[in-house]
């Protein structure tokens, strides 16, 4: 009989419910840790052992030594840092690696060198990897400005000034012209400081519109790279994903294998282990160009489990304690499309403003054939306002792309949340836009589509009888005793 193993999960939400299942059905024991405002959370209730780490908020997730000393005291084999707060974090890998836990992911010397993403541009122009044009950090004052001056004049307007520790969307600016570089350049390096501790920033040539086409890699600790096909996420906000697809819908079979085996050259010119992704931008004549790596598990990670049957999580832990890879590149097989959304306490129209702090009322959630939900919200929950928005990650599966769009509206129109506003609405519109339905859409769609956010909230019969049923509660003294 395996031995049964202690495994520390270090995040919280939705994430960390997905992990600790993983975890449960390897025949392993989870451990859960949270601050004070995740006191009533899903996951907490889940876990086999769940440790108050502190009041937060979020201070106390992205505590370093609070985290650890959790796992010691738990006698923890191993910490799954899931994505968010600590996972990207070099420090965190090697804490974990110093106090003799293992950290469920790459090691630190790798997190550190691609988490820089000046670094990771280098090993992998040396591996041959199609880049973007790019500087490296740029020096301190004068210098640095004069530098970006002249690399924007040689390659043109706009530029992108990007955090070189970066990440999640954050600490990146587009600049058109000479002046607006003048401006942001300090601006970029002060946003940098503020957000990760380092105020190095660099510059990249802007890729017009491009597709944003990422490959799942896996890596175990015998030298075997496979990967796991595409996904695109080109529907973003604000460069945060808001729609992410599998396989990718480029036509041209023989660019996504190319795409694919590049990420697998990149994956090992970093020597990498365990799960990752590679992320590519794709241009209007169909080159690619390497953009990063993700050292961590993915948000969208789903859809891939969706059109592979592979399990990424509980493969992540397996490789964790040393097993190789149980199967080969042969082996994986796509089938069909896959379609996530994020469904999020956010009020689209008035600039996706959270909704924290309002409770749920009513929740009545989607099922059936080829529907799969990622998620922590229940009947009662009131949503903290001081974590993100994201409430359930909503995630269908179709044999065709048709098929799939299908599905996804109606899942969407059988949802139902009483309580704080939601993006379900917003994500009703782009379903039913010709141009998703055509699968035609890149990193501009949103600006592109503004009439998107032009909609009233429907109400079907059954949102009227959940509303009736919830107007009713509110007025009783147990408001949520259905």
């Amino acid at each position: 009989m395996k031995e049964k193993k202690k495994i520390l999960v270090a995040n919280r939400g939705e994430i960390a419910l997905r992990i600790i299942r993983a975890i449960q059905e390897l025949g392993h024991a989870a451990i859960a840790i949270y601050e004070t405002p995740d006191s009533e959370a899903l996951h907490i209730r889940t876990a086999d052992e769940a440790i108050h780490i502190g009041d937060g908020p979020r201070c106390d997730y992205l505590n370093i030594d609070k985290v650890v000393a959790a796992a010691k005291r738990a006698k923890a084999d191993a910490v799954h840092p899931g994505y968010g707060f600590l996972a990207e974090n070099p420090e965190f890998a090697k804490a974990c690696e110093e106090a003799g836990i293992i950290f469920i992911g790459p090691n630190s010397d790798v997190i550190q060198s691609l988490g820089d993403k000046v670094t990771a541009r280098r090993i992998m122009k040396d591996a041959g990897i199609p880049m973007v044009p790019g500087t490296q950090n740029l020096p301190a004052g004068d210098a640095g400005m004069e530098e970006a001056l002249a690399f924007a004049s040689k390659y043109g307007y706009p530029v992108m000034l990007k955090a070189t520790a970066g990440g999640g969307g954050r600490g990146i600016r587009r600049v058109e012209n000479e002046k607006q570089l003048r401006a942001e350049l300090p601006a970029a390096r002060a946003e940098a400081k503020a957000a990760f501790n380092n105020d190095n920033v660099y510059l990249e040539k802007v890729v017009i519109n491009p597709k944003h086409v990422e490959v799942q890699i896996i890596a175990d600790n015998h030298g075997k790279v496979v990967h796991l096909g595409t996904r695109d996420c080109s529907i973003q906000r604000r460069n945060q994903k808001l729609v992410e697809i599998a396989p990718s819908l480029i036509p041209d079979q023989a660019l996504l294998d190319s795409i694919c085996d590049t990420a697998v050259k990149a994956a090992t010119a970093a020597s990498y282990t365990n799960a990752g992704t590679v992320e590519f931008l794709v241009d209007k004549d169909m080159n690619y160009y390497f953009m990063e790596i993700n050292t961590r598990l993915q948000v969208e990670h789903t859809v891939t489990e969706m059109v592979t049957g592979i399990d990424i999580v509980r493969t992540q832990v397996k490789l964790a304690f040393g097993r190789p890879l149980a199967f080969d590149q042969k082996d994986v097989k796509l089938r069909g499309h896959a379609i996530e959304m994020r469904i999020n306490a956010e009020d689209p129209q008035n600039n996706f403003m959270p909704e924290g702090g309002k409770t749920v009322s009513v929740y009545r959630s989607p099922g059936g054939y080829g529907v799969r939900l990622d998620g922590f919200v229940y009947q009662g929950f009131t949503i903290p306002e001081v974590y993100d928005s994201l409430l359930v990650k909503l995630t269908v599966h179709g044999f065709s792309w048709n098929e799939t769009v299908d599905r996804l509206r109606r899942c969407l129109s059988n949802y139902v949340i009483v309580g704080p506003k939601t993006t379900i609405p917003f994500y009703l519109n782009l379903v039913n836009d010709p141009d998703f339905k055509r699968g035609d859409f890149d990193t501009s769609f949103l600006e592109s589509h503004t009439h998107l956010l032009d909609y009233t909230e429907a109400v079907n019969e059954g949102n009227k009888l959940a509303r009736l049923i919830a107007e009713i509660h509110h007025k009783q003294e147990n408001p949520y005793a259905i």
